[in-house]
């Protein structure tokens, strides 16, 4: 689990270090989630903060958001998923991203302060450990985070705890159609590569 885990942290912080320094505003250097989020949500958001997301799809497109919730983001990088909530739970909705990456933390409060959002709160932390209290939030969203984790069941556990009755899930991930050769599932790149800790479909739906 730390071995994975540390792989991981060190394999975002590094991504995210290239992306600040390499991309700029272009969006067309995250080809996965480039052409995932319209100009129109984007407004009013850092210019190059699709380029700095590494997400695999768009939750805050899953999830109906409204007015005076609480969403929580887990592994929320850069930031992207967290503003753009917290711009749909607007003026007395707030939104937490939990990311366990001093790198991404930097980066995602220093978009935050860049946008001039203020009902956002990003906090350090593991995804297997939320740390809120029990039944505070709305609506959960991840983007390509949760098959990182070394232990799910842990993971979507939290989810449960933290939700209020009736709370909703809204997850962009990878799962697999097949099983893995186990040479790829005990590769901890290809862990860190979004690959080796998928789940596959059935396994994800029955947690």
């Amino acid at each position: 689990m730390e071995e994975i885990r540390e792989q991981v942290r060190k394999k975002y912080a590094a991504a995210i270090t290239e992306a600040q320094s390499c991309c700029g505003g272009d969006r067309s250097c995250n080809p996965v989630t480039g052409n995932l989020y319209q100009t129109g949500e984007l407004d009013g958001l850092p210019e190059d903060l699709v380029a700095s997301s590494f997400g695999c799809g768009n939750p805050t497109a899953l999830a109906t958001l409204h007015a005076g919730e609480t969403v929580l983001d887990l592994g929320s990088g850069a930031g992207l998923d967290v503003l753009l909530s917290a711009k749909r739970v607007a003026p007395s909705g707030k939104a937490y991203g939990l990311d366990m990456t001093d790198e991404m933390l930097a980066v995602a409060k220093a978009n935050q302060a860049r946008a001039g959002i203020t009902n956002a709160e990003f906090i350090k932390g593991h995804i297997e450990a939320i740390p809120l209290p029990d039944h505070t939030v709305d609506v959960i969203v991840s983007n390509c985070v949760i098959n990182l984790s070394g232990d799910k069941d842990q993971v979507l556990n939290e989810a449960c705890r933290v939700l209020k009755p009736g709370g909703r899930l809204a997850v962009s991930d990878i799962v697999l159609v097949r099983p893995l050769p186990p040479s790829v599932q005990q590769n901890l790149a290809a862990w860190s590569g979004c690959v080796a800790g998928a789940l596959e479909a059935e396994d994800f739906a029955a947690n």
